[in-house]
């Protein structure tokens, strides 16, 4: 497969883009890789929102398989040129995914998309349940998330969890922000592809244990929903 491609939805109408990653050669979604590019002075520049001009050397969304790129060498043939690799091209990475994330979160809650608080989000799980998206500070209590999802009413929102509490509430303009909740509507599929690729540079965090009944609905729906 050449590097970049489109595969067509079954119904024909959409076309997913897809680019082989330079390192594994597997070819996956946009929003599971990183872009990168080289600058006029041939230094690698990360372009998470591919959008630089410049050919685009891609890589899985992944900080082991992108420090294994650095190591082994990947960029410099990829581009058929020598590249300039600052040593601290990953967390460069890290934080350019961090601040994406936040701005289409402070664009959610402009849009009036967003719940923010605890009870907010609790009275929003128990009535009208729309709820897309749990967003949950990694560093806040697991009981005030495990509470919250108890109330889901049928199937268990996704969980994002990748933002500690203080960039959350940068990100929200709100002073300890610990839980927030996504409606159901145009913002979820960007968000959800923001946090999936900031998984790839930030430590798995313990599972919080759902309640019996939450576990169960979960484990019907296996495979289409998740922690992220």
């Amino acid at each position: 497969m050449r590097a970049e491609s489109a595969q067509a939805d079954t119904d024909g109408t959409q076309a997913v883009r897809v680019r082989s990653c330079i390192v594994t050669r597997k070819s996956l979604p946009e929003s599971r890789l990183i872009r990168f590019v080289l600058d006029p002075q041939g230094r690698l520049v990360p372009d998470v929102a591919a959008t630089l001009p410049g050919r685009g050397m891609w890589v899985t969304s992944d900080r082991s398989i992108l420090e294994h790129a650095i190591a082994k060498g990947h960029f410099p043939k990829a581009a058929g040129a020598p590249v300039a690799v600052a040593a601290d091209v990953p967390a460069l990475v890290e934080r350019l995914l961090v601040a994406r994330l936040a701005s289409n979160l402070g664009l959610a809650r402009r849009a009036g998309q967003l719940v923010l608080g605890f009870d907010a989000v609790a009275r929003t799980l128990a009535g009208s349940g729309q709820v897309a998206i749990l967003i949950e500070a990694s560093d806040g209590a697991p009981d005030g998330r495990r509470k919250l999802l108890a109330l889901a009413k049928e199937t268990p929102p996704t969980v994002i969890d990748c933002l500690t509490g203080t960039e959350l509430s940068l990100a929200l303009g709100r002073e300890n922000v610990v839980h927030a909740a996504l409606k159901s509507g145009r913002f979820s599929e960007r968000l959800l592809a923001d946090a999936s690729r900031l998984n790839g540079f930030r430590p798995a965090r313990p599972r919080v244990e759902m309640p019996e009944r939450v576990a169960a609905v979960a484990s019907d729906n296996a495979g289409s929903k998740g922690r992220l």
